[in-house]
């Protein structure tokens, strides 16, 4: 088992910056690749930023590039999300999500993710 726990969530104005943090704990060897995935109202949830460690690649959606950057601290199991430049459609609750050991085809898909975190909230005013 995997437990993920998101935090730094938080209400910001429309261009406003937040950092999320994912720290994991339990099995974590099991994951190589976690990922951040968002679910605004009445929406469904879309991957947003990934990072798989054993090669150090990351990914992120169109959307977002340029403004997300996913990193993890070296030797920690903490994975974190930098968002910049937010906009108020951008208002969703945000996921950390790890793979269940199996590899993942798409690291952006929520296929082949199989812990997630509580979620942490993300409010843009405009």
């Amino acid at each position: 088992q995997v437990q993920l726990v998101e935090s730094g969530g938080g209400s910001v104005q429309a261009g406003g910056s937040l950092r999320l943090s994912c720290a994991r704990s339990g099995y974590t060897y099991i994951s190589n690749c976690l990922g951040w995935f968002r679910q605004p109202p009445g929406k469904e949830r879309e991957g947003v930023a990934a990072i798989c460690t054993d090669h150090g690649n990351t990914y992120d959606t169109n959307s977002v590039k340029g403004r997300f950057t996913i990193s993890q601290e070296s030797g920690k199991n903490t994975v974190y999300l930098l968002i910049n430049s937010l906009a108020h459609e951008e208002t969703a609750v945000y996921y950390c999500a790890a793979e269940g050991g199996g590899g993942l085809y798409n690291p952006l898909s929520e296929w082949g993710y199989t812990y997630w975190g509580q979620g942490a909230r993300v409010t843009v005013s405009s």
